[in-house]
């Protein structure tokens, strides 16, 4: 006989994946409004006080929960401007309302117009403006400020992101660069939220990385967990994309993909979801070289990755993306090992590349162009410094 008592009950319960996805919030919708304007006095000319505004500002540290557990309704409304009187012709102004977001935040109207972004700590914006106070020509009646509903949009601002689908080691990458501590373990989809790790270097320079929810087939309609988080790749400058060189099969049900399936399906996605983001320099990181035939899978894969777009052209058209997948740098490592001088390696190339193309950018921005000798000069440089694949 077995007796199910309440610890059993309490170890079958199982938290819920909605649950788990609710600890990070990147989107919050909320209904703004203006103050109404006060009312004139028309005995004496009199003009009530305009109605507050709405602001948005942007503060370090602030999360998009933490605004939504301080709320206790989505509703924010500033305060009704003052009413002429005889003693004060002009109305007092209505009490302005200042609400702190995190930095990276777009402002979109349910609408879809887009009132704008807030990427600085700091940084304010106007999101709905009280009405004007009673006059002349509002036969001295205060106006309705504006009203409208509101999407914050977080997409989280990072150097560095990394790319891949889930258990290729990208949590074991950002632990092994920096301090960051994301959930670690052999199951897919350990990583349930982004986390950002902090490179140090030392001459003080940091660079930041984000650890994504893995993807998986189908991620640019939402399946899996990779859709939602595809959107703060948009605010990186390099990607890391991390695939294991045994490949990945998510359940017995589906295909197992080697490793080459793997950066095609990579590429193939994130083309779906925003070509443009294809053009963003990238670092393949060839992981768990320390498995077993890991070398003869990589002396395999080496050519085809090296002549990627030729090799492109042998796969079907239901999985071979237009845009291929620009690598700067191919590095074969093996995270779980802690290598040091892997990681230094892979810090060095993240640096380097980083570099590279904000001097580029800024050259452009400046109207200059670069020639092709300046370039290939600076490519050589660094290859020299920093070997890509062996």
């Amino acid at each position: 006989m077995v007796v199910f008592t309440q610890i059993l009950g309490y170890a079958a319960r199982q938290v819920s994946r909605n649950y788990l996805r609710g600890l990070f919030m990147d989107s919050l919708r909320l209904h703004v409004k203006g103050g109404v304007g006060g009312m004139g006095l028309p005995r004496f000319g009199g003009i009530g006080g305009r109605g507050g505004h709405v602001y948005l500002v942007a503060k370090e540290g602030e999360t998009l929960k933490n605004l939504s557990s301080k709320l206790k309704v989505h509703k924010i409304i500033a305060g009704e401007g003052g009413n002429s009187s005889q003693t004060q012709l002009l109305g007092k102004l209505g009490e302005d309302m200042t609400i702190p977001v995190p930095p990276g935040v777009s402002v979109i109207t349910d609408q879809g117009v887009k009132l704008g972004e807030l990427n600085e700590p700091g940084s304010k914006l106007i999101v709905a403006k009280g009405g004007i106070g009673g006059c002349r020509e509002t036969g001295f009646s205060g106006q309705k400020g504006e009203a409208l509903h509101i999407h914050l949009d977080l997409k989280l601002i990072a150097d560095a992101c990394l790319v891949g689908f889930p258990n290729a080691g990208k949590s074991t990458l950002l632990k092994a660069v920096s301090r960051a501590s994301p959930k670690i373990a052999s199951y897919p989809f350990t990583t349930l939220r982004p986390h950002i790790g902090i490179m140090q270097y030392k001459d003080l320079r940091q660079i930041s990385v984000a650890d994504l929810p893995g993807l998986i087939e189908g991620a640019h309609v939402n399946i899996g967990m990779g859709h939602r988080f595809l959107k703060h790749v948009e605010r990186t400058q390099l990607m890391i994309v991390v695939v294991d060189i045994q490949g990945f099969r998510l359940s017995p049900k589906h295909l197992r993909r080697n490793c080459l399936e793997t950066i095609v399906l990579l590429n193939k996605e994130l083309e779906l979801y925003k070509p443009d983001l294809l053009n963003m320099p990238a670092i393949l990181v060839v992981n768990k070289m320390d498995t077993e035939n890991a070398t003869e899978k990589l002396n395999e894969v080496k050519p085809l990755i090296k002549e990627y777009e030729r090799t492109l052209a042998t796969f079907s058209d239901e999985i071979r993306p237009e845009k291929a997948f620009v690598f700067e740098a191919v590095l074969p490592v093996a995270l779980r090992e802690r290598n040091v001088d892997e990681i230094k390696l892979l810090k060095e190339k993240v640096r380097t590349v980083l570099d590279l193309h904000a001097e580029k950018k800024a050259m452009k921005m400046r109207g200059e162009f670069p020639d092709s000798e300046l370039i290939d000069k600076l490519k050589q440089e660094t290859m020299q410094r920093i070997p890509t694949l062996v």
